[in-house]
C-alpha cells in the first residue's frame, strides 16, 4: 500500500444513521468502508449491497467475524459487494480455509480478526500459508475500557509477517499517527468518526494524523489509566456512569445542597451516630485535597456537619462531602461553595462523643462504600465507583456521553426528536408470548 488506508468502522444497528455517518466519513477522507458486526447482525448483508451501492469505487468490508459455515458465508459477502471479509481467528482452521476457498472462487478477500486468539503470531504464520490476506490486530471494546493499549500487538506482528495489518480499538487522532507509525496497512476507526458531532472533520483530523504522522487534538473518545481518572470523571456526568454501568441507581435519598454542584474524588468513609460530629470533623485532617468525605450517620437528624467543618474541609481542598444523615447552617455553606449532598436538613446538632471510626467500609441505600472508591456526584445525586472499576467505568460512561453527543447533533441537523432519531419503535421490547 503506499500509504496507510482509513478504514470507518460502522457499528451502528440502523442502516440510515450508518450511511449518513459513511457519507460523511468518505468526505472527511475515509479510504474503506465497513459494515459492522452490530450493523450486519441488525440489517444483514442488505447493510453491505446498500454500501456498495453508495460507494462503488471503494473498498467495502463486511465485518462477519465468521466462526462457522465458511464457504456460505463468504460466499454471500461476496455477492452483497464486499470486497473483505472477516473470520474469527478463534474459529477452526477448516473454516478459515474454507473462507479462502470461496474466496477465491468468489472474488472476495479474507481478514483474520485475531481477538481472542492467544498466540497470535503463530496464526499469523498459518495465516499465510492459507492465503489469508489480511490479519486484523483487533483490541476489543471491553478490552479498552480497562485502558489497554491498541498497539502493543501490532508492533509484535508488524516485524513477523508480510500480510496486510489492519488495527482497530478504540484509535482516534491522537493515536491514529501512531498506528500508522507501528506499521498499521489499514487503520479502523470506529467511534471517533460514528459518534463525533462532526464525522466528516473527525475523519478529515485522523486522515493528517495518519498522512503527516503527527497526532491532532482529540477532545473526545479517549480513554484512560488510573493515573487520568480523575480527569475522565471530570468530564462526565452521574447519568453516563449509570448508563454505562448497567443502569447503575445512585444513592438514594441523597441530594445536593444546591444546584450547580459537582465533585469526583476518593472516598475518605465515616461510620457515626446521629448527632455525633466528632469522627466526620476529624476525617477532614484524615483526608487529602481532591477526595470526597462520606459520612454515614443512620439517615437521620441530628446533624453532624456545619459550617465551621465546611470551613476547614475548603481550606484543605476537599473535592466535597457525602452525609447519610443531617448537616446544618446551609447557608453559610452555600456561601462557602463546598460541593455537599445530604439526607435531611436540619438546624440542631449533637455532642462530639468519638463513637465511630474513620476509613471502615460504610452501607449507605443498600450500597457498600469502601475508603478509595471513587464518588461522582452532580445535580442528579451520587454514584459510587468500587475503586478496583473505577476505570472501566469511567471509560464506559466517556463512551455512553460520545454516543449522546453525536444523536444530540443529529436531533439538532434534522429537526427531529429522540424517538425518530434511534428509531425507537422498532427496538421496543416485543412480546414473547407465554413461556410458562
Amino acid at each position: 500500500m503506499d500509504r496507510p488506508k482509513l478504514q470507518v468502522a460502522l457499528d451502528f444497528v440502523d442502516l440510515d444513521r450508518a450511511m449518513k455517518v459513511a457519507e460523511a466519513a468518505v468526505a472527511g477522507g475515509a479510504d474503506y468502508v465497513e459494515a459492522g458486526t452490530p450493523l450486519i447482525k441488525s440489517e444483514g448483508l442488505d447493510a453491505v449491497r446498500r454500501l456498495r451501492e453508495r460507494f462503488p469505487g471503494r473498498t467495502v468490508i463486511a465485518d462477519m467475524k465468521t466462526m462457522d459455515a465458511g464457504k456460505i458465508e463468504a460466499e454471500s459477502a461476496a455477492k452483497a459487494g464486499a470486497n473483505v471479509m472477516t473470520v474469527c481467528g478463534t474459529a477452526a482452521e477448516s473454516t478459515i480455509r474454507e473462507c479462502v476457498e470461496a474466496g477465491r472462487q468468489y472474488g472476495i478477500e479474507v481478514a483474520v480478526d485475531l481477538l481472542g486468539v492467544a498466540d497470535p503470531a503463530a496464526l499469523a504464520g498459518r495465516c499465510e500459508e492459507i492465503g489469508v490476506s489480511w490479519l486484523g490486530v483487533h483490541c476489543p471494546i471491553d478490552a479498552q475500557m480497562l485502558g489497554a493499549d491498541p498497539l502493543a500487538e501490532l508492533r509484535e506482528l508488524r516485524g513477523r509477517t508480510h500480510l496486510t495489518l489492519a488495527v482497530a480499538g478504540g484509535l482516534n487522532s491522537e493515536t491514529a499517527a501512531a498506528a500508522a507509525e507501528a506499521g498499521a496497512d489499514v487503520i479502523i476507526v470506529g467511534g471517533a468518526i460514528t459518534k463525533a458531532v462532526d464525522p466528516q472533520q473527525a475523519a478529515a483530523a485522523i486522515r493528517e494524523a495518519v498522512d503527516t504522522r503527527h497526532a491532532v487534538a482529540s477532545e473526545h473518545f479517549k480513554r484512560t489509566g488510573a493515573e487520568g481518572l480523575r480527569e475522565a470523571l471530570s468530564a462526565v456526568r452521574t447519568s453516563n456512569v449509570s448508563d454505562g454501568s448497567h443502569r447503575l441507581p445512585c444513592l438514594a435519598g441523597i441530594r445536593p445542597l444546591s444546584t450547580g454542584m459537582f465533585a469526583c474524588g476518593p472516598a475518605v468513609t465515616v461510620r457515626t451516630v446521629p448527632g455525633d460530629w466528632a469522627k466526620p470533623v476529624e476525617a477532614i485532617d484524615v483526608a487529602a485535597a481532591g477526595d470526597v468525605i462520606v459520612i454515614d450517620a443512620g439517615g437521620c437528624p441530628p446533624a453532624v456537619w456545619g459550617e465551621l467543618a465546611s470551613e476547614g474541609a475548603k481550606n484543605k481542598g476537599l473535592a466535597g462531602l457525602v452525609v447519610h444523615g443531617a448537616v446544618r447552617d446551609t447557608a453559610d455553606i452555600r456561601a462557602l461553595g463546598l460541593p455537599v449532598w445530604t439526607r435531611c436538613v436540619t438546624s440542631h446538632a449533637g455532642d462530639p462523643s468519638g463513637l465511630g471510626e474513620i476509613n471502615k467500609p460504610v452501607e449507605i441505600a443498600g450500597q457498600r462504600v469502601c475508603p478509595g472508591d471513587w464518588i461522582l456526584a452532580d445535580d442528579d445525586g451520587v454514584v459510587v465507583l468500587p475503586k478496583a472499576r473505577a476505570v472501566e467505568m469511567a471509560n464506559r460512561a466517556a463512551d455512553v456521553l460520545e454516543a449522546e453527543n453525536r444523536i444530540r447533533q443529529e436531533i439538532r441537523e434534522g429537526g427531529t426528536t429522540l424517538a425518530q432519531v434511534v428509531n425507537l419503535l422498532r427496538w421496543e421490547v416485543k412480546g414473547s408470548g407465554d413461556a410458562g
